[in-house]
């Protein structure tokens, strides 16, 4: 999915992935059942780096962050995450 924002420098625009709503044993999981928000979510678009440091992400990465990270917009009806590069924990592999 494009995205109609371009990051800059070490910043990067994230899609938050829905919650699960079955546990892995098979359990419907509510939802009134604690705090709704994934620490989750797919690259949209990833800005230049700074100065000599490139950002270690690409688009269509899944990455883990913390739960407080980035800032919450909203841009043309979707919900969309911006981290600095230092939010992101890590990558998911696989």
């Amino acid at each position: 999915m494009s995205v109609n924002i371009r990051p800059l420098l070490d910043k990067v625009i994230v899609e938050r992935k829905e919650p699960e709503t079955i546990s892995s044993g098979g359990i419907v999981i509510p939802d009134t059942a604690g705090d709704k928000k994934t620490q989750l979510g797919k690259v949209l678009a990833v800005g230049p780096g700074k100065e000599d440091k490139a950002v270690d992400v690409k688009n269509g990465d899944t990455v883990v962050f913390g739960k407080y990270a980035g800032t919450e917009v909203n841009i043309n009806g979707q919900d969309l995450l911006i981290l600095s590069e230092t939010d992101i924990m890590g990558v998911v592999l696989g």
